[in-house]
Formats: structure tokens, C-alpha cells, sequence
């Protein structure tokens, strides 16, 4: 988590409280936290800032405070625990922020953690955010190159009333229900329709390696290996098995090709 002064991130009552006889006399204030959802912790609610330019000059202001609605009574069920998010300052600038959520339980994303690009452009909250995966995945609705995220909510179904906390959750939600019909990767949409077991075996596969989720097809691992051992390189090798449906003999001919 962004430290400030060597000090971790504040609750929004501490930060509320070192807010007074400071900086408001001169029309800014110091953004301690962003969102209190940490790993391995359940609380009750959570609490956002939204930023936005508030100044022509270039100096970003904090003048809006929201308290979300609570995650629950005490989020003390199992399923419950692992439907976590963060976000985190990237720098001072409070345009660049990292996300971070969890693979919901139940899909092969499951055990994995996601981290997230989240840019928050001047007319931010009446327009959306520019969000993209960092952890590469394997999923219908998100490019497995670049990480670009086909949402609705991230493009003309975004309302002002939305909040960082909306597009993290619904992001889980899409990795628990993917849109193929819709896809933002047509290679990996394709797989989802035609094969859903090798779909399936192969997203479990990259949430493995890229996001730390369990170990995955022992099958699946050993072709990776194999054609390392020829001297490809290893995220070459998973995009090439992972796109020709794991054959080996057409994976290595794109390998060659390329």
C-alpha cells in the first residue's frame, strides 16, 4: 500500500482528523487513502476519494468524500472473504492509481490476484476511468496482449454516480461471466465457445503462472516445458499452445514464424 511519510495509508477517521488546521486553508487537501479494503481483512465498509481537477492550473484537489454502503454484516463466510479489492496510489500526481482484485471463487481465475491500471482522466466522475489489466489472463472479454477490457460501464454505459468500488466488483462479476458474443479477444472467445474444458484448463493455467493461483494441468505444464527446453521463450510458448489449441506441431510453427 502507498505509504506517505513512512506512515502506511490512514483510516478515514485518522484522515479526517489530520485534515484539520492543515492544508484547507489553501484550497487542498492531502489524500491519505483511497480505498480501505485491504488483503486478508473484512470490514464493514470502505471508503473512496474520488479526485478531480479542481483547478485550471493542474492541481488536483480532493472535494469529494463518499462513504460506500457496507460490504455486509461482517463478510465472515468463505466466498465472502475472497471477494477482495484495493487500490492504491501510484504517485502524487492522483491521476495513476493500481488496482487489485481477486479471481472470483468457482471460475479458473480462482486463488489469483489481478492487478489493475487505473487512470483517472480530468472530467472523471462524469466520465469513466481508463482501466486495463497489468496480470495478463485468459479471457474472452480481456486482451490477452494488452490487458484492454471490453466493459460496458468502462465506455458509454458509465454513470457519474458509479465509483472506483463499482468497476472493481464489476470486473469480478465479468471474470465470473464472460460475454463471448462480445469479445475484446477473438482467439480466446473463439476457444471459450468451441471448447469450454480447454478454455477452462487454460485460463486456470495462466492465473497459475502470471497471477499465482494453484498449479494447474500437469499436461498442459509439460508441453510448456518441452518447448521451452528448445529455447523459446516462455511467455511465447503459452500464448502460442495456449492459441492453437495446445498442439504442439502448430504452436511450434507459429513460434518458427515469428
Amino acid at each position: 500500500m502507498k505509504k506517505w511519510d513512512g506512515k502506511p495509508a490512514l483510516t478515514l477517521e485518522a484522515w479526517e482528523r489530520e485534515l484539520q488546521g492543515k492544508a484547507i486553508t489553501k484550497g487542498i487537501l492531502p489524500v491519505k487513502s483511497l480505498l480501505q479494503f485491504p488483503v486478508g481483512s473484512s470490514p464493514d465498509r470502505v471508503e473512496e476519494i474520488i479526485l478531480i481537477p479542481a483547478l485550471r492550473k493542474g492541481l488536483l484537489i480532493c472535494i469529494y468524500k463518499k462513504s460506500l454502503a457496507l460490504i455486509g454484516q461482517k463478510c465472515t463466510s468463505p466466498k465472502t472473504s475472497k471477494n477482495q479489492i484495493k487500490v492504491d496510489l501510484v504517485d502524487e500526481n492522483f491521476t495513476e492509481l493500481r488496482g487489485e482484485i481477486a479471481g472470483p471463487p468457482d471460475t479458473p481465475y480462482e486463488g489469483g490476484r489481478y492487478q489493475l491500471e487505473i487512470k483517472i482522466p480530468e472530467t472523471y466522475p462524469f466520465n469513466p476511468p481508463k482501466v486495463r489489466f497489468i496480470t495478463k489472463i485468459w479471457h474472452p472479454n480481456i486482451s490477452s496482449v494488452t490487458g484492454a477490457i471490453c466493459l460496458d460501464i468502462l465506455k458509454d454505459q458509465w454513470a457519474a454516480a458509479m465509483t472506483l468500488r463499482t468497476v472493481l466488483l464489476s470486473l469480478q462479476a465479468l471474470l465470473a461471466a464472460a460475454e463471448p458474443d462480445d469479445p475484446q479477444d477473438a482467439v480466446v472467445a473463439n476457444q471459450y465457445k468451441q471448447n469450454p474444458e480447454m478454455f477452462k484448463q487454460t485460463a486456470r493455467l495462466w492465473a497459475h503462472v502470471y497471477a499465482g493461483a494453484p498449479v494447474s494441468s500437469p499436461e498442459y505444464t509439460k508441453k510448456i516445458e518441452n518447448l521451452c527446453a528448445m529455447g523459446f521463450d516462455r511467455n511465447a510458448v503459452i500464448v502460442a499452445l495456449s492459441s492453437k489449441s495446445w498442439d504442439v506441431e502448430t504452436a511450434t510453427e507459429l513460434l518458427l514464424s515469428n
